[in-house]
């Protein structure tokens, strides 16, 4: 979706106060998850990256067999082996864990790079009392679950990389490595290059993948009496008008839509809602072509969809900012919803829906520079062209999406293991 169709956020990320930020601690519809490792064995594979002549190999252990690239989660550790064929010359060993946020702007040309992870522990290095390296070096290192920056803490990122082509445009890509770094006593220091010409690197990248589920389960659905719903606490309204256009003798459509009270929805389920539409009958009547069962264009003109908006701010490097904007921003539509007739009435119309999510890997998230954010989208939007009666709305609401479903015990989350840790980042508001 190109900028200029963009619509307006104005209210909805004014509103993102209801939704308050991470914080160290679970709130009120967070938990960490929990590991059950009868349940659920950690791999026992690993994954090997060999130096270009083969003296050199990094094995990472607990890894899935025959992966692309290794894969952690929060708070993980990190384990494996260095092994060496050849240690003759060889003055120091180390174990390099970076990670790296970088922010490009098309056509402004504005560029801000932040590292998020740096970690390097020193393995073996040569002394009076240690002439020989060894061949095999065993190594743990524990991945933070935060980073700093200008003395504020925020969550470790996932792997990801966007991008909106064309000008205005941006890239953003967040991305991890770990590396094996084999120092020889004679190697020369190349700063434009940044590496010691001369030592043996082995250098792998891996998916940081944090995982989330909500505390709560989704509630069972609303119960209806004569087509309307009858409110419970566990769904929250949200109400609306379709407006009509002036001199076409009907009446406003006043729309009830209902959400669980979380807004927490695992990625891979449904998410589930109600909504009716209430006016005189004469108004419905008129109104039905362009409600969720309507055939007034090719596509249907009342829809339920998740959005989700990438948005990069070079310039002012955080997403936090008050000042003028100048964000760039792309919108993807990740999933839509099928509806179904719940009842009528008189002076109203009702209907429960499910949205299904396309599959994703990445939830929402925010670092300085860079957002990722979801949202449920409720249009009415007649077709163009068409002098329909009533003006479209379009009302958004933030959600929060979690790679894992509701479970009462923390068990059957499938990525539990020791190289995902045993802290996860929250991905959920309070």
């Amino acid at each position: 979706m190109s900028p200029e169709r963009l619509p307006s956020y104005a209210e909805p990320l004014g509103s993102f106060s209801r939704t308050p930020s991470y914080s160290a601690e679970p709130g009120l519809y967070e938990q960490r998850l929990a590991l059950n490792a009868r349940l659920l064995p950690q791999p026992t594979g690993h994954f090997l990256k060999a130096s270009k002549h083969g003296d050199v190999k990094l094995r990472l252990s607990a890894q899935d067999d025959e992966v692309d690239l290794p894969v952690y989660g929060s708070g993980a550790i990190i384990e494996g082996t260095v092994e060496l064929s050849k240690v003759d010359s060889v003055s120091s060993v180390e174990i390099k864990v970076e990670g790296h946020l970088e922010l490009k702007e098309k056509g402004e040309g504005g560029h801000t790079h932040h590292t998020l992870c740096l970690d390097t522990v020193l393995l073996w290095t040569k002394d009076a009392n240690n002439t020989v390296c060894p061949s095999s070096l065993r190594f743990s290192m524990t991945l933070p679950t935060e980073f700093q920056y200008e003395g504020r803490s925020f969550p470790l990122p996932p792997s990801h990389q966007t991008k909106l082509d064309g000008l205005p445009g941006f890239s953003a890509i967040v991305d991890y490595s770990i590396s094996a770094i084999i120092n020889k006593p004679h190697s020369i220091n190349s700063k434009k290059l940044g590496i010691h010409i001369g030592n043996t690197i082995v250098s792998t990248p891996f998916i940081y993948y944090p995982r989330t589920r909500p505390i709560l389960p989704i509630p069972s659905p609303l119960r209806s009496e004569a087509g309307r719903f009858i409110e419970r606490p566990e769904w929250k309204l949200y109400e609306s008008v379709v407006k009509v256009n002036a001199t076409t003798g009907v009446q406003d459509i006043g729309v009830k839509f209902y959400l669980p009270v979380s807004r927490i929805f695992c990625a891979s389920q449904g998410i589930p809602f109600h909504v009716t539409f209430e006016s005189d009958a004469h108004s419905l009547a008129v109104f039905l072509p362009y409600g969720p069962t309507g055939t007034s264009g090719k596509l249907p003109a009342t829809r339920v969809q998740v959005m989700r908006q990438s948005l990069v701010d070079v310039k002012h490097a955080t997403i936090y900012s008050e000042r003028a904007n100048t964000a760039i921003w792309r919108v993807d539509y990740i999933g839509d919803a099928v509806f179904r007739h719940a009842g009528d009435g008189a002076t109203h119309t009702s209907f429960s829906g499910e949205v299904k999510i396309d599959p994703i890997k990445v939830m929402g998230f925010h670092v300085p520079g860079l957002s990722i954010q979801d949202c449920i989208l409720l249009t009415v939007e007649p077709p163009e062209g068409t002098n329909a009666p009533f003006v479209g709305i379009r009302e958004v609401i933030p959600i929060r999406l979690t790679t894992d479903g509701w479970s009462e015990d923390g068990s059957g989350i499938a990525a539990a293991r020791r190289s995902s840790g045993s802290s996860h980042r929250k991905e959920v508001p309070k």
